[in-house]
């Protein structure tokens, strides 16, 4: 059996590989095969990169020949003979790289529903992550909320943020492009600038009084120290964008004075009584119940087989889009 491929064999090069898949299943797998995958732009583009610091997540995970992605929606085929609970036509969401055809563990997929479609269920990983983030945070009612850098993650986080309470909340992305995607709903302010600019409209917008969370989601080394600045004393900043190159990142001159929480966060973790499982299926009903829209998000649809052309364009701009996807029923 063979699959369709998208590799990185080096850093700045993307190709698309026809390459051996045993069709051969163990006791607990499935085979699958893919109907669409969802490029993760800031993560994928830094695996295309290559740039990272010694000791960091980024160069322990990242060995050339490189599979990207980890969204996928894909029909399962056949399953292995002690597999309960996903059986051969259902369709399910698996964090596995960008691939016509895959084996999977049948406990590592989560089984969509039927309201739900093969473009919703793309985001679960993102979902996840970014309600993590918001979790973290603890947000309370009435909050005042700062959202730095409004691509997939961000815009995420600016729906989850909205539901929880915020007051208001401060959209900040120098692309209007992507503020235009943003929900229009009262209390979201858009701020097309960078971090740094925003400090003073901030300012003044909440009469000098900054802001009670951040959330840092551009992965950019030197947005911590702008994101610090614009939170009140015993404010809290949320990083959800995780640098290649901590070596470059600073904290800002007020961390200490203004007693300013920095909140990690990863997407691997659960929090506290919140696993995997059960943010995925309060994401979907989210959807389904028409309070958080993804949709407008998807901007490019890309058969696999171009995918130099999908990288390329992100690469070259990446406020051009946002949800890039493989739509890989074109291979059929």
């Amino acid at each position: 059996m063979e699959s369709w491929n998208v590799v990185f064999p080096e850093a700045q090069r993307v190709e698309v590989r026809k390459e051996p898949l045993d069709p051969v299943l163990g006791r607990t797998e499935i085979l699958c095969r893919s109907v669409a995958s969802l490029i993760s732009t800031g993560t994928e583009l830094q695996c295309l990169r290559g740039v990272f610091d010694a000791g960091t997540n980024w160069s322990e995970w990242v060995k050339y020949p490189f599979q990207p992605g980890y969204l996928t929606t894909a029909e399962v085929l056949e399953v292995g003979p002690e597999v309960t609970g996903v059986r051969a036509g259902d369709r399910v969401n698996a964090a596995h790289p960008h691939a016509q055809y895959f084996k999977a563990e049948a406990r590592d997929v989560y089984l969509l529903p039927k309201e739900i479609s093969a473009e919703q269920g793309l985001w679960l990983s993102l979902a996840k992550t970014t309600q993590l983030g918001v979790r973290r945070a603890e947000l309370q009612l009435g909050e005042t909320v700062g959202v730095i850098g409004l691509g997939l993650l961000g815009q995420l986080v600016a729906q989850y943020a909205y539901l929880s309470g915020a007051k208001e909340l401060y959209a900040i992305d120098p692309a209007a492009s992507r503020l235009d995607l943003l929900p229009k709903l009262p209390g979201i302010r858009p701020l097309a600038m960078d971090a740094g600019a925003a400090r003073e409209e901030i300012r003044a917008a909440t009469a000098g009084q900054m802001l009670d969370v951040v959330f840092d989601v551009t992965g950019h080394p030197s947005v911590l120290a702008q994101a610090t600045l614009l939170v009140k004393p015993f404010g809290r900043v949320v990083l959800l964008g995780d640098t290649s190159v901590p070596s470059q990142q600073t904290l800002g001159p007020n961390v200490v004075s203004d007693a300013v929480s920095i909140l990690g966060m990863h997407s691997l973790k659960n929090y506290r009584d919140w696993n995997h499982p059960a943010m995925s299926e309060l994401f979907l009903s989210y959807l389904i119940q028409g309070r958080m829209d993804i949709g407008p998000l998807i901007t490019h649809r890309y058969s696999p087989l171009d995918a130099p052309e999908a990288y390329g364009l992100l690469t070259g701009d990446r406020s051009s889009a946002m949800g890039v996807l493989f739509d890989w029923t074109r291979l059929a």
